[in-house]
């Protein structure tokens, strides 16, 4: 029988994403050196604020984000856990209906405001047409995620982040995948004046053969993607029902594509 490993895109084992809140107006430096390396990003917005001169106006989120994700952090970033469930609704879908009407695609990401939840919130956000959301601290762990409503980063950018990107580089076992996750405020690098460790760290990161790049929906849709293929009872094919590519390792061979659609024989 066959022994099958699914993949990232390419056939890589490693992902790197990262996660920025709030809209500020230093979004735009981070961007800048996001884009000159590579890296992308999901930025989770609330549509609510704008009238606050610090956060970027929404006429200008589809040039800025252009090949990263935009995603909600509710409409005007309550406390949610202390919030009646229906607010919490209406904070959730007013946020999504109108950052789609500005971007022109669905918007699937939440991250918590104040990290706040509690179990009823995330019972609730599939219904809201949520598939992740995201958590505050740092699991200092490379480990994929296994509740996509709790999702924790690897670290905060100003907790061991060059340490730890120096320790995910290092990771050459096949056998494994694993996701790095950054998150954080782009004003924070005002604060600390440390801009210059995360130019240090997408440096080093960026342009790596055996690093996926991709938005926080991004790793979700791959994963439910690779969920949904169909593989004979002993493994000698695969039916991909999905649009999109899969990719996955035979018996430690070539990583291999598996197209959208196509039954592939292994």
């Amino acid at each position: 029988m066959n022994k099958v490993y699914g993949c990232f895109p390419g056939g890589r084992h490693k992902a790197l994403t990262l996660s920025y809140d709030d809209g500020k107006q230093q979004d735009r430096r981070l961007l800048s050196i996001f884009n000159q390396h590579g890296i992308k990003a999901t930025f989770h917005i609330n549509s609510g604020l704008y009238e606050d001169p610090r956060r970027i106006q929404p006429e200008e989120f589809p040039a800025l984000y252009a090949g990263h994700e935009v995603a909600c952090h509710t409409v005007t970033h309550p406390t949610i856990a202390r919030c009646p469930l229906p607010e919490v609704a209406r904070e959730v879908l007013d946020d999504r209906q109108a950052l789609e009407r500005v971007m022109g695609y669905p918007v699937r990401g939440l991250s918590y405001p104040n990290g706040s939840l509690s179990e009823e919130i995330k019972r609730l956000l599939p219904a809201c047409g949520i598939r992740y959301s995201r958590v505050v601290g740092s699991s200092d762990s490379f480990a994929l995620p296994t509740d996509a409503y709790a999702w924790q980063a690897t670290c905060h950018h100003n907790h061991r982040l060059l340490e730890l990107g120096e320790e995910f580089l290092g990771l050459h076992k096949q056998q494994y995948l694993y996701l790095m996750y950054v998150w954080g405020h782009s004003y924070e690098f005002d604060d600390k004046n440390n801009w210059d460790v995360m130019e240090r760290f997408c440096a080093m990161m960026g342009g790596q053969e055996d690093i996926w790049y991709c938005t926080n929906i991004e790793y979700w849709d791959c994963m439910d993607a690779y969920s949904r293929l169909q593989f004979a009872e002993d493994n000698s094919f695969v039916f991909n029902p999905n649009a999109a590519d899969c990719w996955i390792r035979v018996n430690d061979g070539a990583p291999q594509c598996i197209p959208g659609g196509a039954l592939v024989r292994l």
